[in-house]
């Protein structure tokens, strides 16, 4: 039996760029060659990219890490180094991908082919060819180069279908799918038979066709994590259109008025916009009814709800032709609709993170100054933190640079409106150090010389 893996969650790490060469040309007959640092490569990025010979995630292994190449250092002679190799792995279609931390859509894939960016690698340092200036003729110093992002992603498969049959389970949905369609959904009387989700291409004409899924059966709490029906819940969302099934032959033992109110609240617990798709009932089993006018009471009260209605046997195929006609014809009309009213073609609530979409965070000055809990001022900014990341502490020149660099950027000032003492601790990134005071006394005569 084949294993259908639909949810995962994996570490992304891609590769960090290359540190830039502190080097000087030496040659004979050039004494005073200068500095001629090459700059570091780029790390290697991470895609995700949509496959049609993919059903399952079953390839990412839950809680694997996946680690792009770094860059290649700088060199000499202002040879740049190596940029270390992508990695483009192959999801299914369908596949919507979660940043773990923060909740946020990262890319949804919904067609094919398409390619989007998880983790972007990180770009090399400057060798120190590229620091000199009229008062630092020789830098002894370079660059080191930018982290690769790191994140933790929630992979979720959710199938793209425009028809969902539901029901609560046994009500003769994966009979009804085999019988529009070419699917061979495993059938048997019992509950949550259909363990896995059913695709099915059902053909409407010579020109014409839509996909239905057959999923796992709901059961009240079903939205909370009741039976197994909270697992494919998901596959039900990009659906257009809904067929629910209602059992009215009695050989379930339960009231289907009931079944059809529970399947909706359930509905409307997971999503409002689930809830609100359009519905067309299907009164099943109608073939082995017995009780005169049970087929006519029913139909009664559900076209009281507004709702269409069609008795159906699965089994000798019974009004399945208008049923199919009719769900056609509702596709159609959400075509339309949609249409009508679409501004683009991104799904709503989906952010993608690509290069492009990563400039709004390039300016250093756009930083903010906390202080936790601790008592420790926290100075974060996405451009800034990249600066502290990619300058080599170890380094005198490159530090006294770098204090210029956040003097320029208004960084002590903002400190000081944040009420910053002379000692506090101040931390960027991973970088702690003391405030200094520029403007304080240092002397008890200089206070008083200042009051």
């Amino acid at each position: 039996m084949a294993i259908f893996i639909d949810e995962v969650e994996v570490f992304f790490k891609a590769g960090d760029g290359g540190n830039g060469a502190t080097t000087f040309r030496r040659e004979k007959h050039v004494p005073r060659g200068g500095p001629d640092g090459g700059d570091g490569g780029r790390g290697g990025s991470f895609y995700v990219e949509t496959s049609l010979h993919l059903s399952t995630l079953l390839e990412f292994r839950p809680g694997k890490i996946y680690k792009a190449d770094r860059g290649g250092d700088g060199l000499g002679k202002k040879q740049s180094g190596k940029n270390g190799g992508d990695l483009i792995l192959k999801v299914p279609v369908g596949t919507q991908i979660k940043d773990v931390e923060t909740g946020a859509i990262i890319a949804d894939l919904v067609r094919y082919p398409q390619r989007e960016t998880v983790a972007a690698g990180g770009r090399g340092g400057r060798g120190n060819q590229h620091f000199v200036s009229s008062i630092q003729q020789a830098p002894s110093f370079a660059e080191k180069g930018e982290p690769g992002e790191e994140r933790k992603v929630s992979m979720e498969l959710k199938l793209l279908a425009d028809v969902g049959l539901l029901g609560f389970p046994n009500v003769g949905k994966s009979t009804l799918l085999s019988r529009v369609s070419a699917a061979k959904p495993k059938i048997a009387d019992y509950a949550f038979t259909t363990l896995v989700p059913n695709l099915g291409v059902v053909r409407v004409d010579d020109n014409n066709n839509f996909v239905m899924a057959d999923v796992p059966g709901l059961i009240e709490g079903a939205s909370e994590g009741a039976g197994i029906g909270i697992r494919f819940l998901k596959h039900l969302e990009r659906t257009r259109v809904l067929i629910h099934l209602v059992d009215i032959s009695g050989m379930t033992g339960r009231d289907p008025l009931e079944d059809y109110r529970i399947i909706n609240n359930e509905l409307a617990e997971w999503s409002a916009e689930l809830a609100a798709l359009p519905q067309v009932i299907a009164l099943s089993r109608t073939d082995i009814i017995t009780e005169e006018g049970t087929v006519e009471r029913y139909k009664a009260h559900f076209e009281g709800l507004g709702m269409t209605v069609f008795p159906i046997s699965s089994v000798t195929g019974d009004n399945i032709t208008p049923l199919i006609w009719h769900v056609h014809q509702k596709l159609q009309e959400t075509i339309r609709d949609k249409s009508a009213t679409a501004e683009s073609g991104i799904p709503s609530g989906v952010v993608y993170i690509t290069p492009q979409a990563q400039t709004s965070d390039d300016d250093p000055k756009k930083f903010k100054v906390e202080r936790d809990d601790a008592g420790v001022l926290v100075v974060s900014g996405k451009a800034l933190e990249r600066i502290i990341a990619m300058t080599d502490m170890d380094n005198e020149m490159a530090v006294r640079r770098l204090q210029r660099r956040l003097e320029r950027l208004g960084v002590f000032r903002k400190l000081a409106a944040a009420g910053a003492a002379e000692g506090d601790t101040v931390r960027i990134r991973d970088v702690e150090f003391d405030y200094i005071d520029d403007e304080a006394p240092e002397t008890a005569e200089e206070a008083e010389e200042m009051e």
